[in-house]
Formats: C-alpha cells, structure tokens, sequence
C-alpha cells in the first residue's frame, strides 16, 4: 500500500499550515480522530445559545494551536456555510413562535431565528475543529490511524485511493480540457457543447478504468494482497494525555453550561 499511495507533503485542508511545528501537529493522531468525534458528539447534542457560542469559541481555540493561516482557514469555513444558507434564511419562516415581522404576508419569528443561529453556531464549531484536528493531517497517515482504531480495512481503502486519486482525475480533466482548447473548442448553450462534455466525461471514465488497472498491476507486483502494510507505530505521549484531559474537562464544561440555561 505505501508504494501506491505515496506520503506526499499535503494535507486534507492544504491551507500551508506548518504542521510539524504547531502543537496539535505533534499530538497522536489517533488521539486527534477521537477528539474531534467527541467534540461534535458534544456540540450537536447542545442546545442554548451560551454554550454553543462557547463551543465555537473552544474551536477558534483549536485554530490558534494548530497553526493554519486564520483567513484561508476561515474562508473554507464560510465555504461550508453556503451550503445551509438557504436553509437557515428559511428557518425564521418555518418555525412557530413569536412574530418579528412579515415579508410578503410570511411572518418571521424569535424562536426561528434563535434556531438558524444555534445551527450556525454548531455548524462552524464542528466544521472548524475537524479542520484543525482532522484536516491537517496527510492522507496517509489519518487512513492507517483509523485502521489502528479498528475501522474496517475496506474503508480505510476506499478513502484512502479517493483521496490519492482525486488530484489524479482532476489532472486528467485538465489534459483533456487543455486538449478541448487547442482544437477551438469554445462551450456555449448549444448541443455540440453538451455533446463535446459528454465526450470528456466519458474519456475520463475510460481513462479511469484503464488507470486503474494499471495501479492493481503495479500493486499485485509488489505483493500486495489485500492487507494494509503499516510503516508507522503510533505512541501515545504525556503530550497526548494533556490534551485529551484539558478537552474532557472543556466538554463537561460545556454540558453544564448548556444544563444551566435550559
């Protein structure tokens, strides 16, 4: 497996983090995988606004020892918020309560509001710890921590030859568009673009099937049969301790505040 998915310099989030110097980059990354899971366990089961406010505020905490340039990081953050925009813009509208206003006869409400915005909150509180525990390790080394926790190998695989095979398959979109461009290949609304991008989808099927064969090729010469070979042995470090008592005690904290303003 590590002669096929090799461990290159990027992470998931690519944001230009130096990793290897920031605190959270030196912890066990079986560590950081549970951390996160726990945290947005944590997170999603809350419900007052104080303490989903001071969860995001434990995630910006995350930002700041794990290194990533705060803007690029918080951009991809705002990114992810696009996709519930439209939900949480409905809310106001949707949920019974009491009256703000009325746009075009539908009444707003409080209660629809103060939703929207405890979805937000949880939102950007998960998304944002993922990135900083997550998101910043390589791709090889987060699929053989979640086979040292026991995930199934089958999806440890398929993550990991997803991941690795992106930037491939994105590359080969590139050759064939660059290629789509040198024959004077302008899209337009019309049915020779919709027929020429059905092409390309199709060639890089093709390329993929083929592609692929020769990586099981490859894979097979070098022996390998079906088993994840590990070249790294994670330790766990009074480091990795630390932090994952400093986050229990955070969490508790922020289950009894949530039971406070209930």
């Amino acid at each position: 497996m590590a002669h096929v998915l090799s461990n290159g310099d990027s992470t998931l989030t690519d944001t230009g983090a130096e990793r290897s110097a920031s605190r959270l980059g030196a912890l066990d990354p079986r560590v950081r995988i549970v951390a996160a899971l726990v945290f947005a366990i944590t997170v999603v089961a809350l419900d007052t606004l104080p303490a989903l406010t001071a969860a995001l505020a434990t995630a910006l905490t995350l930002l700041a020892l794990s290194r990533l340039p705060a803007g690029p990081t918080l951009k991809r953050v705002a990114m992810v918020d696009g996709f519930i925009l439209f939900m949480l813009a409905l809310l106001p509208f949707t949920v019974p309560g009491d009256v703000i206003f009325t746009l075009w006869g539908y009444p707003a409400t409080w209660q629809g509001v103060a939703r929207a915005i405890e979805i937000g909150l949880t939102a950007n509180a998960v998304v944002l710890a993922l990135m900083t525990l997550v998101g910043t390790l390589e791709p090889v080394t987060l699929g053989h921590a979640l086979y040292r926790l026991k995930t199934p190998e089958t999806l440890v695989h398929l993550l990991m030859f997803t991941i690795r095979y992106i930037e491939v398959l994105r590359a080969e979109y590139l050759r064939l568009r660059a290629a789509m461009k040198v024959r004077g290949f302008r899209p337009g609304t019309n049915w020779h673009s919709y027929r020429s991008f059905g092409y390309l989808v199709g060639m890089m099927m093709v390329r993929a099937i083929e592609r692929s064969e020769r990586v099981l090729g490859a894979m097979k010469c070098r022996g390998f049969s079906g088993r994840i070979r590990l070249l790294h042995d994670f330790r766990t470090t009074r480091a990795d301790a630390i932090f994952a008592g400093a986050l229990t005690v955070l969490l508790i904290s922020l289950i009894a505040l949530d039971l406070t303003w209930r």
